[in-house]
């Protein structure tokens, strides 16, 4: 089962020393040359600072970032387990999984991401800002860019095996999964945002720690019961868990 995570907006510091990011060395290599492309374009369009902050939708007072983006090939890259922060990243706590866990973590987590495409969370790259949404002068539509990318090797790394779509809604239509889950967080009967993230995080804890590996949504469903969840029936391909506590 692959299981697919949103990125973060808010990213870790790089350490001041370190070995600088390896293309080549990311996961699903097939996009190596979609993933140059992009890098290329971004650490550019960083030498106009202006035009790089009206294009990555940012501020005068964030030009710190745009500076960051001008580092890219040469800033120490670290693993994208610690680059990525946040409530899901949080609550997911992959430095204090178990070992077993960890290891299934790296098989089976893909993040989405607007500069890589995807990453797996052992991946080392540099702390970036750019956002899916964002429009490059040479490179174009970033949702486009990928769709276009990804969707043959994600396609055959899936294989017939089940994929749980945890993305936020501006990173679902980079890949469509043929045999796909996704998961609306619900407390008194409403959907939550904030802390959807949140529960969305200590599923995929606890999948991880308990090494499951459903194939369907019927099997996920039981899976997350077993897990203490209270989970409907799914629909759709869409699976409703209900939380008592934010």
């Amino acid at each position: 089962m692959l299981i697919l995570l949103p990125p973060s907006e808010g990213k870790a510091d790089a350490p001041r020393r370190g070995t600088p990011l390896d293309l080549a060395s990311l996961s699903v290599p097939a996009l190596t040359d979609a993933r140059r492309a992009v890098l290329d374009d971004l650490v550019k369009l960083a030498t106009e600072p202006d035009k790089a902050l009206a294009t990555l939708g940012l501020t005068e007072g964030q030009v710190g970032e745009v500076e960051r983006n001008a580092r890219l090939e040469t800033a120490p890259a670290v693993a994208a387990g610690k680059v990525y922060t946040g409530v899901l990243y949080d609550a997911l706590g992959l430095a204090t999984l178990d070992p077993a866990a960890k290891r299934r973590a790296a098989k089976q987590l893909l993040i989405f991401t607007g500069l890589w495409g995807v990453v797996g969370i052992g991946d080392r790259i540099p702390p970036y800002r750019c956002s899916i949404g964002v429009r490059l002068p040479e490179t174009g539509t970033l949702t486009a860019h990928w769709k276009r990318a990804l969707l043959a090797p994600l396609d055959e790394l899936a294989g017939d095996g089940l994929v749980l779509d945890l993305r936020s809604s501006a990173y679902t239509s980079m890949w469509v999964p043929r045999n796909c889950v996704t998961v609306r967080v619900l407390h008194g009967g409403k959907v939550v945002s904030h802390f959807n993230k949140a529960t969305k995080g200590r599923i995929v804890r606890a999948l991880l720690t308990a090494g499951a590996r459903p194939r369907n949504a019927v099997k996920l469903t039981e899976t997350l019961r077993e897990l203490g969840y209270r989970v409907e029936e799914p629909r759709s391909g869409q699976l409703d868990i209900h939380v008592e506590q934010l």
